[in-house]
């Protein structure tokens, strides 16, 4: 009986200690990523599918999302290239497109976000830090139709230490910032699948 009770704990606690690996494997595989110069580049280009990617020295914000992800085993080209190939209604219609493209619909915000939300990922938006954890994706307007994306590491705010710090690309780079509450958080989800 003790036996059968310590195997199904096992059961219980394999996974649990499973996903936490995940998440910080996906928050230092971010981190890694601010030791490669990158420059902003929007520009469309089409990229190999599966496991496609602009050049390493060009990217914008999504880039950091699908290169952290592609660093733990999870290649979101492909996730939500199929997704959307699958449910193309389901997904923003404000880019005039008929049908899913691989060489960039993973590199959109909005998509990405429903991609998210369809995978059961959305979690509250709050107003605080400790709500935030690391690996977390979360998502901002920063107005006038701009949107931005960015993953939660395990590192704190250099000034207070009461905020996890940010990898993101805004202009500046793939770089570690401090920016969880400097624009209007519109998403906020943690999405991740542990193999095995």
């Amino acid at each position: 009986m003790l036996k059968t009770v310590f195997l199904a704990l096992l059961c219980i606690v394999k996974p649990v200690a499973s996903w936490v690996n995940f998440f910080d494997n996906l928050s230092d595989a971010a981190i890694s990523l601010t030791d490669q110069k990158v420059t902003y580049d929007p520009t469309y280009v089409t990229i190999p599918y599966p496991n496609g990617d602009v050049a390493p020295d060009k990217g914008v914000c999504t880039d950091v999302i699908i290169r952290a992800y592609r660093k733990v085993g999870i290649d979101l080209q492909k996730e939500v290239h199929q997704d959307m190939v699958a449910h193309f209604d389901l997904y923003p219609n404000i880019w005039g497109l008929k049908k899913a493209d691989a060489n960039i619909d993973h590199r959109r915000v909005q998509n990405l976000m429903v991609f998210f939300e369809r995978h059961g990922a959305r979690l509250p938006m709050t107003l605080n830090a400790a709500d935030y954890k690391p690996g977390d994706i979360v998502t901002w307007d920063l107005g006038h139709g701009i949107v931005h994306i960015g993953v939660m590491v395990d590192r704190l705010s250099t000034d207070d230490k009461k905020r996890r710090m940010m990898v993101h690309n805004m202009g500046g780079g793939q770089v570690l910032a401090d920016c969880l509450f400097n624009f209007h958080i519109t998403g906020h989800y943690r999405y991740g699948k542990v193999k095995g």
